[in-house]
């Protein structure tokens, strides 16, 4: 008998070793390697979507965008980049319980009411169990057909009886094909499913929503080629026990990767946040330091959020350092200007410094906000409940220029705001009036004489 050979595969990222090797060399992951029999046939994998392709010059290429198909839910539309694309192969990844089954119910009940052809295809749960959810959430029987499917196989045969023009697949994770001796789950089974599912979306133009489970990291389960084979990826992103959802595009072939839609968690599915800001500020105590509101962007959309610091005198020789929603090493950084230009002793304080409602901030236009927020707390002296910081800080101090800065005023003006601090040379730029008290300030101590009186 001709001897079985194996191979050892990263299930991280799909690096290929002859033997078990302890710390993956591509990605850097430990005890990723599982053994998996070595194929000697030919499989899908070698097989392209077309046998018939050619060379094509550029000009000679017919491309059109098509028609997008609106799901009724402006978030999610909005992310999706104004619809969604036939033929397209979206992923949802997202921790479990976070809502990703819950919200494609309500896209099929959405689609179902228009005369679209759904087929939800599940491999973690029965039939029953879905129709008891789509009971509860009040989905609308339509044109929704159930099935509970493993093999790719039995989905293929399904498919092409049936000829939808949205499939669910429920979750790629649990899809496995027969001609792969591996389980369920693993790298070469999930890129496998995953190929066979993307030819059957080109080849039918059918819009095929896969679903993602993700590790302890946060990343999507499965191998990286996962992310590289679809055409958009959407996350999921909050905590479970919160009633609030936000949905972020991390890669888009059809729109902008900047956006995300904001949904809350409701007995009866998810319900759309129309305005965000409002949401994030409805729990603010007036009066209290080290709270400031700073206006972000998210995409094209501009939306307030609450920066929270709170210093107290430490009792152990280093004090503590925690930062939420911002990253680390940047609110050091303005804790360093801050005792450099400033002149505010703060190695002796313990420093909280977080953003409420869960958001996560990567724009640099926050850093005057979160300095004024941690000076608040350091003097104890409170920030006017009417007051929006933004603006860039320097190393030297400065406080350079924002882009967008005509939304984030409006932005402010709209939920009531007074006076809005930005950067001076934003401040000469803007042509129109704004609705709002707007000053333009060159550093750091100006801000804080403006906001904090000086002291």
């Amino acid at each position: 008998m001709a001897k079985i050979k194996t191979k050892f595969i990263c299930n991280e990222c799909g690096c290929e070793s002859p033997k078990w090797l302890g710390k993956c060399p591509e990605c850097g992951q430990w005890n990723t390697f599982l053994e998996e029999v070595e194929q000697k046939e030919i499989t899908s994998l070698s097989k392209g979507l077309s046998l018939l392709s050619k060379p094509e010059l550029l000009e000679e290429v017919s491309a059109d965008e098509g028609e997008r198909l609106g799901t009724d839910i402006k978030e999610l539309d909005l992310v999706l980049g104004g619809g969604i694309v036939k033929g397209s192969l979206i992923l949802v990844g997202g921790d479990p319980g976070i809502g990703k089954s819950t919200l494609l119910l309500q896209i099929s009940d959405n689609l179902g009411r228009k005369g679209q052809k759904i087929l939800y295809i599940s491999g973690e749960e029965s039939v029953a169990q879905i129709k008891l959810r789509a009971g509860r959430m009040g989905v609308a029987p339509g044109k929704l057909y159930l099935v509970s499917e493993n093999s790719m196989d039995n989905v293929s045969i399904h498919v092409n009886t049936l000829k939808p023009d949205i499939l669910i697949i429920d979750s790629i994770q649990t899809m496995y094909s027969p001609n792969i001796t591996s389980a369920p789950g693993s790298v070469s089974q999930v890129r496998e499913a995953t190929l066979e599912l993307m030819k059957i979306a080109k080849k039918e133009g059918i819009a095929t929503f896969l679903v993602g489970h993700v590790t302890k990291q946060g990343a999507i389960a499965g191998p990286r080629v996962l992310e590289h084979m679809v055409d958009t990826v959407l996350y999921f992103e909050g905590e479970t026990h919160m009633s609030y959802r936000i949905l972020r595009a991390v890669k888009n072939r059809f729109g902008s990767t900047n956006e995300i839609g904001i949904f809350e968690m409701g007995d009866k599915g998810l319900t759309e946040v129309i305005n965000p800001s409002q949401m994030l500020l409805s729990g603010r105590m007036k009066g209290a330091s080290g709270s400031c509101v700073i206006s972000a962007m998210e995409g094209t959309r501009a939306m307030l959020v609450e920066v929270q610091a709170l210093l107290s005198h430490t009792s152990f020789g280093v004090p503590r350092r925690n930062a939420t929603g911002i990253d680390y090493n940047r609110v050091m950084l303005l804790m360093a200007v801050l005792e450099k230009r400033v002149g505010m002793q703060l190695g002796s304080s313990d420093s909280y410094v977080n953003v409420v409602g869960g958001i996560k901030l990567a724009e640099t236009a926050a850093d005057l906000g979160i300095m004024a927020a941690i000076a608040s707390s350091f003097r104890d002296i409170e920030i006017g409940d009417d007051t929006v910081i933004i603006g860039e800080v320097g190393l030297a101090g400065e406080v350079r220029a924002v882009s967008f800065i005509e939304k984030r005023i409006n932005e402010a003006a709209k939920l009531g705001f007074r006076r809005c601090i930005i950067p001076y040379n934003n401040r000469i730029r803007i042509n129109e009036k704004p609705e709002l008290d707007v000053m333009g300030v060159q550093n750091v101590n100006e801000m804080l004489d403006y906001v904090l009186g000086g002291k």
